[in-house]
């Protein structure tokens, strides 16, 4: 028969090769990279992700995050070249590429976290105290940004640190300031305006007074040539009526009454009485404008209105 004591302690065996088992065995994860220490002191790191092994306690596995980290710096005042203030907010992407040299270095991302801060803010004091405030704002951004992550990574490569990116993501004058160069800026530019404005009106009386004279030469131009047409045709007209007149002095004086006729009476004109038998409508009763015969006359005949054949004349 089995003895109880033999199961005890088979199974006290098979517990403590589990235990081993399970202490000598680490797995490393896709964003990690693992230190492996002994006794206090770094031995190996591990960079592939998977299962790996070690010594069951004796050997203490350290995970440090190898995906890229992000530093948010605070707001901070710098003194540009031209000594003018600017409140700059900056921020910075870094990995830990030697995970041997942080760990002795730092120890904790907290830790790097604090460092990095202060070299940045270091960083950022050298290199825009070197340059003027529009070159910050305007000119040369970009490339001051790339000066920073230079001297910020040269300086956190003895922590194991890489600097991936620096980006500076506003760069202003303190409250205060803006409110003065605004105001100095609206003034300015008020002023300009107020300058083309008066340039503006300068030039628009120039085109007025210029488009006026000429208005006025042609008018005077445009007068002239209907004067001397209008002349022209009054010459030609009082020709034909004078060679009207030579040639039939009643078919004359009956255009010229009726020509009166239309001007005269016109329905918008001064009316005036006439008497009927007056000289101006004499011919609205015959159309030849002389007076009719008296009623019960007779014509006088060719016998009495003329001489008698051979006879002579009275003395």
């Amino acid at each position: 028969m089995r003895s109880p004591v033999t199961g005890i302690a088979a199974l006290i065996v098979l517990l403590a090769v589990l235990i081993v088992g399970y202490s000598s065995v680490f797995t490393v994860d896709m964003t990690e990279q693992a230190l492996v220490v002994r006794l206090g002191e770094p031995i190996r790191v591990v960079t592939d992700p998977g299962l790996n092994f070690k010594a069951p306690f004796i050997d203490t596995v350290i995970p440090i995050d190898k995906r890229i980290l992000d530093l948010e710096n605070p707001s901070q005042e710098v003194i540009a070249s031209d000594q003018k203030r600017l409140v700059v907010d900056a921020f910075a992407r870094y990995r830990i590429k030697n995970a041997l040299r942080f760990y002795q270095s730092v120890g904790t991302i907290q830790a790097a976290n604090l460092q990095l801060t202060t070299l940045l803010n270091a960083s950022l004091r050298r290199v825009l105290g070197e340059v003027t405030f529009i070159q910050v704002v305007r000119d040369e951004r970009e490339a001051l940004m790339g000066r920073i992550r230079d001297q910020l990574d040269k300086e956190a490569d003895g922590y194991g640190i890489q600097v991936v990116d620096v980006r500076i993501r506003r760069a202003d004058l303190p409250e205060q300031n803006s409110q003065a160069v605004y105001q100095r800026m609206q003034t300015e530019r008020q002023r300009e305006a107020a300058e083309f404005r008066a340039q503006g009106g300068q030039k628009a009386q120039e085109i007025r007074s210029n488009a006026d004279r000429e208005a006025t030469v042609i008018v005077a131009e445009a007068n002239s040539t209907a004067e001397r047409v209008r002349g022209e045709g009054d010459g030609e007209r009082n020709r034909l009526f004078a060679e009207a007149y030579g040639k039939d002095q009643d078919f004359f004086a009956f255009y010229r009454s009726m020509s009166a006729y239309e001007n005269g009476l016109k329905s918008n004109d001064t009316r005036f009485l006439l008497r009927p038998d007056s000289e101006f409508f004499k011919f609205f009763s015959s159309a030849s404008g002389k007076p009719p015969a008296p009623a019960g006359s007779a014509p006088p005949s060719a016998a009495s209105a003329a001489p008698a054949q051979g006879a002579a004349p009275k003395p």
